[in-house]
């Protein structure tokens, strides 16, 4: 019988290349499409994700689900993301990259079609809850495939400019999902994402390389002359699975993690909730409340971008003081977007400081401060924790707003009025606490 998993197999080694300018030119043309790849291509998937925050008026509107269901059938998504990104993650190291993530992504797409065609809230939670576990494979896989292609002192930019398509995708959404849902209907919303997660995995299929020995090409350690200073440090350390574990010794690493989980209660609420929220608390339609959430995103690049620049350029590398000042900055946008005046420009604003405070945190608590605070040999470990908690905290969010805007929720006249207010005191009160524990870290200890 054939294996079936012969196909995720990491291909062969080819005969090396001897020719130094046949080398140079795959080189430069493989990392170009390898990134390109990785940051437009897990952009576009990452509409696979979010479309059923777009989605949900219509959904409510049509007596389809309730926000209690739609919030038992994100969190579904959320639950399985969070232990798929730490089994794919093991899984991604011993695979061959492109077909991983076009696996991925095909199955993100399939999940998609059935949503599209399902009113059942058992159905719709096992579709959505897959389709989380397809998309753990993006993340891990798209990773595997930088660091074949990039080396030690140049990774860290490329990262950068892979984490760019978070907010491409997000951007995609509430754009492009959501002109859809206002033309065609709610089942188009995820039809729609369908098909691009799935021309996205092709195209994965034919942009991502697997690692370049098997191109005949040398390892890109050895193609950038980029080694450690002391590359036998490690035969000397403690074995790996031993290191792992020695991260959960290190109190910082949960208070950084339950700083994550609270980052995301907050990101993932005006991801889902926020256009819903935008149409009935603001009077907006569909396509101008995904403008508003558009401009949010944009702005959350720059955010990132600020974030690494501020706190390496003014705080030597120290994390906490810049989490001070990005937490601020994501409180003035809630309290803007929330309680601000009714006028179109501060409720702008308030999208554009939210953005920059809340990708400048999730940068930071999501992953950057975890290198910092762990033995770097096992940083992999140590983004594994901090995910876990960081997408449970996304859908303990998902099922506790469900249930607070439902139960504030009335019928008068035939017409549906909801109350935001329990639902707005837990997103801005979880910002506080990950805002109180992310600055908390004044004085960790940073490690090599």
């Amino acid at each position: 019988m054939p294996n079936p998993l012969a196909f995720f197999a990491p291909a062969a080694a080819a005969p090396p290349i001897d020719d130094p300018a046949r080398t140079d030119t795959l080189y430069r043309r493989y990392r170009f499409q390898v990134m390109m790849a990785i940051t437009l291509g897990y952009g576009l998937s990452y509409t696979g994700r979010l479309a059923i925050g777009v989605v949900k008026k219509p959904l409510i509107d049509g007596g389809v689900f309730t926000a209690a269901d739609l919030g038992l059938i994100g969190s579904a998504l959320f639950y399985s993301y969070a232990i798929g990104k730490l089994f794919n993650g093991f899984l991604a190291d011993h695979a061959n990259a492109r077909r991983f993530i076009a696996a991925g992504f095909i199955g993100s797409a399939l999940c998609n079609l059935g949503m599209g065609f399902s009113t059942s809230v058992v159905a719709a939670a096992v579709f959505w809850g897959l389709n989380g576990w397809f998309q753990s494979f993006g993340a891990p896989a798209c990773v595997v495939a930088m660091t074949s292609w990039f080396s030690n002192r140049e990774r860290g930019r490329y990262y950068g400019i892979w984490s760019t398509a978070h907010s491409i995708g997000e951007g995609l959404n509430f754009l492009m999902t959501g002109a859809i849902v206002a033309v065609f209907g709610w089942s188009m919303g995820y039809h729609a994402p369908a098909a691009i997660c799935a021309l996205a995995g092709v195209w994965m299929l034919f942009w991502v390389k697997d690692a370049p020995t098997s191109y005949g090409l040398p390892p890109v350690a050895d193609y950038r002359d980029d080694h450690w200073q002391n590359p036998d440090a490690a035969k000397a350390e403690a074995p790996l699975l031993a290191t792992q574990l020695s991260i959960l010794r290190i109190p910082a690493v949960w208070i950084l993690a339950l700083a994550s989980a609270m980052t995301y209660v907050t990101r993932y609420a005006i991801n889902s909730w926020g256009v819903l929220y935008l149409q009935e608390a603001r009077g907006y339609g569909l396509p101008a409340a995904g403008s508003l959430l558009f401009a949010s995103t944009l702005a959350g690049i720059g955010g990132a971008v600020a974030f690494g620049y501020i706190s390496d350029k003014f705080f030597a590398a120290r994390r906490p003081p810049a989490n001070l000042i990005f937490g601020l900055v994501e409180l003035a946008g809630l309290g803007l977007i929330f309680f601000g005046p009714q006028n179109h420009l501060v409720l702008v604003a308030g999208m554009v400081l939210f953005g920059l405070g809340m990708t400048g945190l999730v940068t930071s608590v999501g992953g950057l401060f975890a290198t910092d605070i762990c033995p770097k040999r096992v940083v992999g470990a140590a983004m594994g924790l901090i995910g876990v908690f960081s997408y449970l905290g996304a859908a303990v969010q998902e099922q506790v707003s469900g249930i607070l805007i439902d139960r504030g929720t009335t019928m008068v006249a035939g017409v549906r009025h909801y109350d935001f207010g329990p639902a707005i005191a837990f997103w801005i009160g979880a910002s506080v606490v990950s805002l109180v524990l992310a600055s908390s870290l004044w004085r960790v200890k940073l490690r090599d």
